[in-house]
Formats: C-alpha cells, structure tokens, sequence
C-alpha cells in the first residue's frame, strides 16, 4: 500500500517539477540576455521584476485554491461543480489581473517617487507596463493550469511550460536586440517578451481544455456560468490566505537582500548564489508538496480519510529523503556550486560557507512545505497562513536580524546571522503546520 502511494506520489509530481524547473530558467534566461545588452538594462528588469513578482505571485497564490476544490469534487465524482468552480475562480483571477493593468497604466507616476537614473526609469517603466498588461493572460493560464492539476493531469503543465520557454529565448533575442527589421528594445522587450510568452501559454492551455479527450466528460465550456458571489468567496477564502503565504515568504527574502546592502556587494552576491541554489533545490519538496494536496483532496472526495493520511507520510518520507541527498550534495560541491555563479574568490569563499548552511535549511524547508501543501489538500488554508506569517517574519527575521545586525547574541553575524534565522524560522514552521497537520487529520479521521 506504501510503495503503491508513493508511486501516485511520484507520477503526479515529476511532470511539476520539470514545469517548475521550467519557469525558473525563464528568469535566468531573461538576465542573462538583458545584461548581454546593457548593465543598464539588466538592473532595469531586475528592478521591473521586484515590482511584477509579487503581484505575479499573488495571482497564482488565488488560482492555487482551485485544485483543492477540484479534486475533492473529482474524488465524490460531482463532474458537473468542476465547471462552475473553474468558471469562478476565472472571475475572480480576471478581477485582481485587471487591478494589475490599472496599475499599469498609473505605474510611470509612481517612480517620480523613486530616485533613479532617468534612462534605468524609463526602460523599467516599460518593462513592468508589458509585463502588467499581459495580466488576464497570465491569470487564465494559471487557472486552467491549476483545473488539470487538480484533475490530477499535470503533464500538460511541464509540455506548456517548455512551450513557453521556448518562445521567451527567441522572442527576447528578438525584441531585445531588434531581430528581423524590429527596434532595439533592450530591456523592455524582454517585458514584451514575457507577455507573449504569458499569452502563448494561456493559448496553448485554452486548446488543450478545448480538445484533450480526458477532460471531455468535465464540460468546462459547455455552460457559462455568471459570477456567483458564494462560490467566488470560498474560492478567494481558500486562495488569500495561500496567496498571502507566498507573498509573504517571497518578500521575506528581498527584505534580507536590503537589510544585507550595508555589507557591501560581496555579501549581498554571496547571500543571493547560496538563496538562488536553495530556491533551485526548494523545486522538489515543493513539486511534491503539489502533487500531495491533488491526492489528498481527491481522497477525500472518495471519503477516505486513513489513505489520505497515508498519502502524507509517503510525501514526507520522500521529501525528506531527497533531502538528505541535496543537502550532501550541497556540502560535498559546496564550492563548485559557488563557482557556477561567481569567478570572485572572495564570493565564492563567503558564498561556500552560506551553503552549508542552506543545507540544514532543506530539512526544515522539505517538512514544513508537505505540512503547508498537505493542509491545502484539506482546504485549512487560513492557520496555515497565520502559523507561516509567525515562523517566517516574527521568529525568523527577528532571530536573523539579531544575529547578523547587533552584538547582543554575538559579534555580528552579517549573512549567516540571516540563514540561522530562517533555519529557526523554517524549523517552527514544520512543527507549527506538522502539529496542525496532525489535528486536521485526527478531526478528518473522528
């Protein structure tokens, strides 16, 4: 029964972890031909990029609450809600997109506020407008993404996800270097660049929802369904706390980045080689923490509360598992990977000794991420995000800044006083949401 679970486990995860993997080398790819153009124009989509990631996330933060409420209704075989649910969580996604699009449009008065150089304005400016606009793209495809993985059909998401890798390197060396008869657009195509590549993947998703034969018998376009102000609050009530939760972890982490600029580049270039590998090797658990949510809520369709109970452990065992043999690799290639990222000896020095402790970061980071996934699964979306707000600011920015900013504890710890905090951050975590974790099982059980 173990062997069988984890096997589930397994076939729904791995397409998700390509898929994710995906994503990722879409940023890279867009840094590293932006600053092949102009040192300019790469701090121009860094800086378009720190404003367009955390309205990106918190989109696909709402449209996460769709597989749990999916799969549970494929699990009780109700085909008919799955449509109606789809169709909601559309309205609502639609509706934050275009907030984002209106603030495309205001965006260029903002920076008046922000001293920059005026060409580095002008250039982020345009690269966050092409970004914001391509919105109700962007949330389409996050939503019929999320309506196939909660049908548990999640190699369509890795098959698309490379579609859009596929057009975003081509159509950044185009719009970027001003290929066939087009202008240089230099930073700003690469905005333009990552629109289209929204716009084909929500194209591509839109005709495989159309025509894939197992998706048929759901009928998600036979019917329009009008916005329904009962099913679009649970659908936000499920998906704010998940979307907060993301937004909340992601900023956690740029704040590090500012707090860690009065030690000098050296230290903020070496925070970000050891965070960029974490977030490399964090696309595991996570892609397993997915597919554990898809199988819980789909259990629990079925009324079977012991198998999804099951379906946690197996979630752990592997998570934990791969775990130990990250966390190996990262202290055996601790400075070969440093040197993948840096040819500065003193980054790669600092950068070294960071990773080892990253290291100890993927055992809590692999627990506590099953725990949050696992609970979606079980639509306990709210604690979640409260236990995760107290773990991840409250206990581990307060530990990393006393550590690495004052003399109180010791002599100042710069970067690694800011890794010990999120090891203790982490670590709460996966207590706070296993403990919780166990309660919703027990009540699910009884």
């Amino acid at each position: 029964m173990f062997k069988k679970e984890l096997a589930k486990i397994v076939h729904l995860a791995w397409p998700l972890l390509i898929a994710q993997i995906t994503q990722t080398l879409m940023g890279v790819s867009d840094t590293i031909m932006a600053g092949r153009f102009s040192a300019t124009d790469m701090a121009a989509v860094a800086i378009g990029f720190s404003f367009t990631m955390p309205i990106i996330v918190f989109i696909q933060g709402i449209a996460l609450a769709l597989p749990p409420i999916i799969s549970r209704l494929n699990g009780r075989k109700q085909d008919d809600d799955i449509a109606n649910y789809t169709q909601q969580m559309m309205w609502l996604a639609l509706g934050f997109s275009v907030l984002a699009v209106l603030f495309g449009f205001v965006f260029e008065s903002v920076t008046q506020y922000i001293q920059m150089e005026a060409d580095l304005g002008k250039i982020a400016v345009e690269y966050i407008q092409y970004v914001l606009f391509a919105m109700p793209a962007f949330a389409l495809y996050q939503v019929l993404r999320n309506y196939c993985e909660g049908l548990s059909i999640t190699k369509p998401s890795m098959i698309i996800m490379g579609i859009g890798l596929l057009v975003n390197i081509p159509a950044n060396y185009v719009l970027i270097y001003g290929k066939f008869g087009l202008p240089e657009m230099g930073g700003a195509g690469c905005g333009l660049a990552t629109g289209l590549v929204f716009l084909a993947m929500c194209i591509a998703t839109w005709v495989y929802t159309i025509y894939a034969p197992q998706l048929q018998k759901f009928n998600l376009y036979k019917q329009f369904y009008a916005p329904n102000l009962k099913d679009i609050k649970e659908c936000l009530f499920l998906g704010l706390p998940i979307a907060m939760t993301i937004l909340f972890e992601v900023t956690l982490f740029a704040v590090v980045a500012i707090l860690l600029a009065p030690f000098g580049s050296i230290m903020v270039a070496s925070h970000q080689v050891a965070l960029n590998f974490s977030a490399l090797m964090f696309m595991i658990p996570l892609s397993i923490g997915m597919a554990t949510s898809i199988r819980i809520g789909y259990l629990l369709g079925e009324e079977r509360p012991v198998q999804a109970i099951l379906t946690a452990k197996c979630a752990f065992v592997l998570a934990v598992s791969i775990a130990v043999f990250t966390a190996t690799l990262t202290v055996l290639a601790r400075e070969p990977i440093a040197r993948l990222y840096s040819v500065d000896p003193e980054v790669i020095d600092l950068a070294s000794n960071m990773l080892l402790l990253a290291a100890m970061f993927q055992f809590s980071d692999a627990v506590q991420i099953i725990s949050g996934t696992a609970l979606r699964g079980y639509k306990d979306t709210t604690a979640m995000f409260y236990l995760s707000l107290i773990s991840y600011w409250l206990v581990g920015l307060s530990v990393g800044c006393v550590l690495a900013l004052t003399d109180w504890v010791v002599p100042k710890m710069a970067g690694a006083g800011f890794w010990i905090g999120f090891i203790f951050g982490l670590s709460v975590a996966a207590v706070l949401l296993g403990a919780r974790l166990r309660y919703i099982q027990n009540k699910h059980v009884t």
